[in-house]
């Protein structure tokens, strides 16, 4: 069984600036509306979220937008990421593919989560921000934006789901360790979280749920802003140095993907691989077939609707075109908690109606067993959500191995599972069950989205 083999990159190859995919598209994403007018928002609209630099990112045509020295010093803790080429894997699947993965478990946190963490506080404290508000599923996004908040200097409170609060202990407490304060949602601090509970005192939580409290507690006080783990422009701006990375290291590999991929919940560490290499094709290179794959408990890709709607739950939030399945729509508690999200981002969404993406969906059982045979193969526990691409990766090099092709497969092990141990135990014991979406609440959460004149 050949050694899997590491690509690094030397730091003054880590990339300068962020790519940012507006500037190649063939036609421009819909615009974000006003709920109450119906109108395409504008900065103002904005400004009791964000910080004024991360709105210009979020509407920017600029191809190219520079990594502030801060930023790119801090990054340099575990930037540029190894790059593998998994040959076990590949023995011990029999396969004629060459199979390489983008490992963002290296960051203090644990995942890719940092990269815009990070710039998001940077941003922030440059503005005279004093706390940042914000949610998080399985934990990685709020542990990341607690581990940036303590290097700024600023105060972080996060409504964690309900259901990964009690699956995630020690997620919490790596929160707590960095400075933050955890809270769980629904709760009874916001008159969002008392809204639900009333309406059902046993509420698993959901993200919609979760940034509801998080917006209405940034939009309520002066000295605090909203952050955002994925889904807005500017979040996916900032990962794009995982795939900017992954070309100069596929290059170093001599070698290029043939196919691409990552898991997608609200699409921050799939665009980050993908959006790269889909801009090279855009501006006439060569492209990979790329997949996003999400869970079959949350299929807002494969099964949600092309439409309006908000982006949480108490409809505080602006309106965006992309696949969701409703925003009152609330997932079954699966362990992949940073996939539970009803809604995807309107870039990748609208790469998805252009045709230049697919999307793929799959159980938890069989996510979990593809990520025990990636662990005892590449001795790396993936986190829930990476086990789907460590998923959809098999089923290709499988193919490869029925067809007698040797194509190039490149996905995103977007982070590492090692506070996740409680579902491997889960696993392991039998008490995991695959859980479909339930067609009578998506039904119910889709004939509720907003009717908007401009669609």
């Amino acid at each position: 069984m050949g050694e899997s083999v590491k690509f690094l990159l030397s730091e003054d190859r880590m990339p300068r600036s962020w790519y940012n995919i507006a500037a190649d598209l063939p036609a421009p994403p819909p615009p974000v509306l006003n709920p109450g007018t119906g109108q395409p928002i504008g900065p103002d609209d904005l400004a009791p979220l964000f910080p004024m630099a991360l709105i210009g990112q979020e509407v920017s045509a600029d191809r190219d937008i520079e990594i502030p020295d801060p930023v790119r010093e801090i990054y340099r803790l575990w930037r540029p990421s190894p790059l593998y080429r998994a040959r076990r894997l590949e023995a011990l699947l029999d396969t004629p593919a060459r199979i390489y993965y983008k490992y963002e478990g290296v960051s203090p946190t644990g995942s890719h989560k940092p990269n815009t963490a990070v710039a998001q506080a940077f941003y922030n404290k440059e503005e005279g921000t004093k706390r940042l508000s914000t949610e998080t599923g399985a934990g990685q996004w709020g542990s990341s934006l607690a581990f940036a908040g303590g290097l700024f200097g600023l105060q972080v409170d996060v409504y964690m789901v309900r259901i990964s609060f009690d699956q995630k202990p020690y997620r919490r407490a790596l929160m707590e360790t960095y400075g933050a304060r955890c809270v769980a949602s629904p709760s009874k601090e916001t008159q969002s979280g008392r809204a639900i509970l009333e309406k059902d005192p046993d509420s698993p939580g959901s993200l919609g749920i979760a940034i509801s409290e998080a917006v209405e507690v940034a939009a309520g006080n002066d000295d605090t802003k909203y952050s955002l783990g994925s889904v807005l422009n500017h979040v996916l701006l900032h990962q794009t140095v995982i795939g900017q990375e992954a070309i100069a290291q596929m290059e170093m590999a001599d070698d290029y993907p043939d196919v691409l991929i990552g898991c997608a919940g609200g699409g921050s560490n799939f665009a980050g691989l993908a959006f790269p290499f889909i801009g090279e094709k855009l501006r006439g290179g060569r492209g990979p077939r790329v997949i996003a794959v999400e869970p079959a408990a949350c299929p807002t890709l494969t099964r949600g609707s092309y439409a309006y709607d908000f982006g949480d739950t108490a409809h505080l939030t602006p309106l965006v075109k992309m696949h969701t399945l409703g925003s009152t729509f609330v997932p079954a508690g699966i362990h992949a908690g940073g996939l539970r999200y009803h809604g995807m981002s309107p870039l990748v969404s609208h790469l998805k109606e252009l045709g230049l993406i697919e999307a793929e969906v799959y159980h938890q059982l069989e996510c979990f067993d593809a990520g025990v045979q990636f662990a005892r193969a590449e001795g790396i526990v993936p986190a829930p959500e990476a086990t789907h691409a460590v998923r959809s990766a098999i089923k290709e090099a499988l193919a490869c191995k029925e067809e007698g092709t040797a194509r190039t497969i490149l996905f995103n092990l977007s982070g590492h599972g090692n506070f996740d141990m409680q579902a491997y135990t889960d696993y392991f014991a039998g008490k995991l069950e695959d859980k479909a979406h339930d067609e009578a609440a998506l039904g119910q959460a889709l004939s509720e989205l907003p009717q908007v004149a401009a669609e």
